[in-house]
């Protein structure tokens, strides 16, 4: 029986006061759809910045922010820069529902993901779990689409959702300004739809951090 993970946020939760709303329950600022929260509303224990092999990319449309939801594929290549929480099995498998649009109701079984390193509990868009290494004794879990990058259509993030990854990466790494340009502007789903100029205006209206990139 597995009593607490890491979970890695690699998209809006990269911001802590949006897992929050997972967590505590409502609806985050520029947000469409509440959150009903998590059985165990209770902080993480602990918060870390968090690397992991692999690429962020951007598809589907997100009916919380509007435009690409963000989605991690291990197998691209490149760094993906996350944030790691350490919290209970329970409220890991609580936010795994909610993020599917699905009441929280009882604990996932954890037995094949870290047995196997994958575990696909469905078709949707984030039921398809990862074991992507241990941290102090506790497996690192998170959680992201049964298909890879080259076979979805990629689709460009709205700002709102773009701005709040850009200040999680500076909560979370403590980066400048230019170094979240660079890492947003280089992902797939944002090259080739936002302007590296476009992002850095963006970036800088997280903290009124009007940098150059």
């Amino acid at each position: 029986m597995v009593g607490s993970v890491w979970y890695v946020g690699y998209g809006s939760n990269l911001h802590a006061e949006r897992l929050r709303y997972y967590l505590e329950g409502g609806t985050p600022p520029g947000g469409q759809r509440a959150c009903p929260g998590c059985r165990d509303a209770s902080p993480p224990l602990k918060i870390a910045p968090h690397c992991m092999p692999g690429a962020v990319y951007f598809a589907t449309e997100s009916a919380t922010w509007g435009g690409g939801r963000a989605f991690y594929d291990p197998a691209l290549p490149g760094t993906t820069a996350g944030r790691a929480y350490l919290m209970t099995a329970g409220q890991f498998s609580d936010l795994a529902a909610q993020e599917m649009y699905r009441d929280p109701r009882g604990d996932l079984d954890l037995t094949k993901v870290l047995e196997t390193g994958r575990d696909q509990l469905g078709p949707g868009r984030y039921e398809t779990l990862l074991h992507v290494g241990d941290r102090d004794g506790f497996p690192v879990l998170t959680f992201t689409a049964p298909w890879s990058a080259d076979e979805v259509r990629w689709n460009p993030p709205a700002a709102v959702y773009l701005r709040m990854l850009a200040e999680g990466l500076r909560e979370a790494h403590g980066w400048a300004a230019r170094e979240v340009v660079r890492y947003l502007a280089g992902l797939r789903g944002v090259a080739g739809f936002w302007t590296a100029a476009e992002v850095a205006a963006l970036v800088g209206t997280t903290r009124g951090d009007r940098s150059a990139p």
